[in-house]
């Protein structure tokens, strides 16, 4: 299959479902299978909001998983440059073998948890991006994302139908030092379904405290 517009990825995409498909065998990185539903609700969605992403960007995506957004993005914008936090250690031995199969330039894997990182005073505040995608509820995700995020940065968060959640999230992103910049909806191909990007601009620094760490991101979010 071929992606409208990226005609010349087809040969990484398809590589990358490849071992996609190979890996989730073992490793269950997605319940999807279907070679279409792949490549419109991964693939498709993934780059679909790359607009949000400036030139030469650094990006930090949380949870990374399967690898989405950040796989499809990087193949499709070589000038991005990611750091891709997964806590799980064999979704970590996927990435850098999809790292090392597709050839990446300014790619690294780090085997942390989201709110241990944003404390690392080597990552925090340190990236232009920071992005995730079916990961958490918003507001938890805010106090994941939002400390790795420098000012006049982004947190840009992949969502479905996300109204409820973004009302919700109002006061965490205040809280965490961000405002509301942009939220775009848009259907995917076919019928796939409805998808939300909420695109909120770094103000002001996080304050210290946050993220909380141990797990109060989820249990009590702001």
């Amino acid at each position: 299959m071929i992606l409208e517009g990226y005609e010349q990825f087809s040969e990484k995409f398809r590589e990358f479902n490849g071992i996609l498909t190979e890996f989730n065998q073992k490793y269950n990185l997605t319940a999807i299978s279907d070679e279409k539903e792949v490549y419109i609700k991964h693939f498709f969605d993934s780059i679909q909001p790359q607009k949000y992403f400036p030139t030469g960007a650094k990006v930090v995506e949380i949870g990374s998983g399967g690898g989405f957004p950040s796989v499809p993005l990087k193949i499709v914008r070589d000038d991005l440059s990611f750091t891709l936090i997964e806590s799980t250690g064999k979704k970590c031995e996927y990435l850098r073998h999809v790292v090392d199969k597709l050839g990446f330039n300014g790619v690294q894997v780090l085997n942390i948890r989201a709110e241990d990182g944003g404390k690392d005073k080597n990552l925090r505040e340190k990236f232009d991006v920071a992005t995730a995608r079916a990961v958490a509820r918003l507001n938890t995700l805010c106090e994941y994302c939002l400390p790795f995020v420098k000012i006049g940065g982004r947190f840009i968060a992949y969502k479905g139908d996300a109204d409820e959640e973004i009302n919700e999230s109002l006061n965490a992103i205040k809280t965490l030092g961000g405002e509301i910049e942009k939220i775009e909806k848009y259907d995917l191909p076919e019928g796939f379904g409805k998808r939300t990007v909420i695109v909120i601009k770094k103000v002001k620094s996080t304050p210290e405290k946050y993220p909380r760490g141990r797990g109060l991101e989820r249990k009590k979010p702001l």
